[in-house]
């Protein structure tokens, strides 16, 4: 199961959840002042990270597509991923973050670290298993100097 799945269908994937659970469960809805602004604030802030990430990797002239790690055509450690290793994924965490908030649900809350494990366990690990054969001792470097996440 390890990169078959589109990270972008896990997006939504994960958003039709947190939206089917807030269904689900109104009793656990909360008020929250400024909600709309602060879920907006989020998913344009992931937007943009994950829209740099995507950017380095077309400047750098390699795959975007993470089920297909054998497509590497360098390491891409400039740019957005001096900060972060995975920004795509940050982006799409921190998007789902605001759609949580305006959901304003708590039983929505779980679904974000659930996304943070399995990607974790099934899209990153296999991506960096990859790259640490695929650029050896310079992959390695970058992961001491650069977090997986932020």
């Amino acid at each position: 199961m390890a990169l078959k799945i589109p990270p972008l269908v896990l997006v939504l994937l994960a958003a039709l959840i947190m939206w089917l659970v807030a269904i689900l469960t109104p009793d656990l809805t909360f008020q929250l002042w400024g909600r709309l602004g602060f879920a907006l604030a989020l998913v344009s802030t992931g937007g943009a990270i994950a829209t740099l990430g995507v950017l380095q990797f077309r400047l750098a002239q390699t795959t975007v597509d993470p089920r297909y790690p054998q497509r590497s055509a360098r390491l891409v450690s400039g740019g957005i991923y001096k900060m972060s290793r995975n920004p795509m994924y940050l982006g799409f965490l921190l998007m789902l973050s605001g759609w949580a908030l305006w959901l304003a649900n708590l039983a929505t809350v779980p679904v974000l670290p659930l996304f943070v494990i399995y990607l974790n366990r099934f899209q990153i690990r296999p991506e960096e298993h990859f790259l640490r054969q695929t650029f050896g001792d310079k992959y390695k470097r970058y992961c001491r100097r650069v977090r997986r996440w932020f």
